[in-house]
């Protein structure tokens, strides 16, 4: 039963979360002592009948005010900045993070790594590694909870959200949806499976995967008839511009606005290109919606992830 109540400790987030969560209920605990103490001392002192003083006190008192007013604030101001500090590390993922990509659905977690492998409600990592998973729903808003780490994330319709944990121990943890998401809501379970580094990549090498990620997103660039307008050489002369080393540079629109590549812009030029034009093209490329999924969204943007790599290399 305590095992059920109090979660392991499994991540480097978790003893961060925990002992901040412990602070704010020991000064909760603190703030109910002195007041419930001081309800029970004045309501003895003054009950009926006794010969407490009961003569009019002064209208103002400048040392009470600030004592009530200041004493709360400097005794939350510091937890604020602790919590602060807390949601910033666990919101930016290291660089050197392992990548995997998360499709929510009714009422299944997809999962996919860089190398090709799927997964159906489980994830696979490494112990003592950074892991960031880029997660998006195929319907309706998810989110991707493991209780053991401490960390929660909702995962929404039409856009990425990101999630990184390093877990601190190998085993076996439970994975779950924290969002009401429909009838079969209660279902949609799943594990995380922490593995020693060895152990993760026989696991990886298990299998014959087929093509990694990127290798399907250039297949479907290939098949949908992307490379006719886009191709990746810059110096040949495509109708839209070349997506080499594009992934992570800024974009200029002809609005004059300015914009980073990444994996949200992508995706919404691939749905919605006439929404964002680059600016010296014209808005001549017709939608994809209806036409590729979530899954088949990651592989394209992880393909076009890679052609920037090669540069970067």
């Amino acid at each position: 039963m305590i095992d059920v109540l109090i979660p392991e400790q499994a991540s480097t987030a978790a003893g961060q979360v925990d002992l901040l969560f412990l602070t704010l209920i020991a000064l909760s605990g603190f703030f109910i002592v002195l007041i419930f103490s001081l309800l029970i001392y004045f309501g003895i002192k003054y009950r009926r009948g006794s010969s407490a003083d009961r003569t009019a006190p002064p209208a103002t008192s400048i040392r009470l005010e600030l004592f009530w007013t200041l004493g709360p604030l400097l005794l939350g101001l510091p937890v604020f900045v602790w919590a602060a500090s807390v949601y910033l590390d666990n919101s930016v993922p290291p660089h050197d993070a392992l990548e995997i990509n998360v499709v929510g659905k009714q009422w299944m977690w997809h999962i996919q790594h860089p190398d090709g492998r799927r997964e159906i409600d489980e994830l696979h990592v490494p112990v003592n590694q950074p892991v960031k998973l880029q997660m998006i729903s195929q319907d309706v808003i998810h989110s991707f909870w493991i209780p053991d780490f401490r960390l929660k994330q909702d995962v929404l319709p039409g856009r990425y959200t990101t999630l990184w944990f390093e877990a601190t121990q190998t085993g076996t943890f439970p994975l779950k949806c924290a969002e009401f998401c429909g009838t079969h809501h209660s279902f949609m379970v799943g594990r995380v499976i922490v593995m020693e580094p060895a152990e993760y990549q026989t696991w990886l090498g298990g299998e014959a995967q087929g093509e990694t990620l990127a290798a399907q997103g250039e297949q479907l660039f290939a098949r949908l008839g992307c490379s006719s307008c886009h191709e990746p050489d810059p110096e040949q002369d495509g109708r839209g511009p070349s997506l080499l080393g594009l992934y992570g540079d800024e974009v200029e629109l002809q609005d004059g606005t300015t914009l980073v590549a990444d994996a949200d812009y992508i995706r919404r030029s691939i749905l919605e290109p006439q929404e964002q034009i680059v600016a010296g093209y014209q808005p001549i490329m017709p939608s994809f919606a209806g036409q590729v999924d979530e899954a088949d969204l990651l592989a394209l943007i992880s393909y076009i992830q890679s052609l920037s790599d090669e540069t970067e290399e």
